[in-house]
């Protein structure tokens, strides 16, 4: 719990600072989408990485991004005329739908205990 914890912390508060420093300087609406998307992107490169190395596929987690980036650019149409709530509004929103995503991803990995005796190094 405490790594699903943090990883959550650290990857909204990626999302949030990232999506929306794109949104306010920006003023694209769908910047914080494309933003996700490289993100998801980077992940399912370095998944690939791990998956060469020998580890099982369903053993590696990739965050989901993009359902909560897509809220938050709801919330950049919804409030233009008002960044700081953009910042607000986008905040608790991602914060917490990602985390919520975050756990039905977590669901369908494998054990990572049974897969360590599994895979010795």
């Amino acid at each position: 719990w405490t790594s699903y914890t943090v990883f959550s912390i650290s990857q909204t508060l990626m999302l949030i600072i990232g999506a929306t420093y794109y949104l306010t300087f920006t003023g694209v609406p769908g910047t914080a989408t494309y933003y996700a998307l490289i993100m998801t992107v980077y992940t399912w490169v370095a998944k690939a990485a791990w998956f060469s190395l020998g580890y099982p596929y369903d053993f590696i987690v990739t965050p989901v991004w993009l359902p909560s980036a897509m809220l938050l650019d709801l919330v950049y149409w919804a409030t233009k005329k008002n960044k700081h709530s953009l910042i607000l509004f986008g905040g608790v929103l991602v914060g917490m739908s990602l985390p919520l995503f975050n756990m039905v991803n977590l669901i369908t990995v494998a054990d990572p205990l049974e897969t360590a005796f599994k895979y010795p190094r």
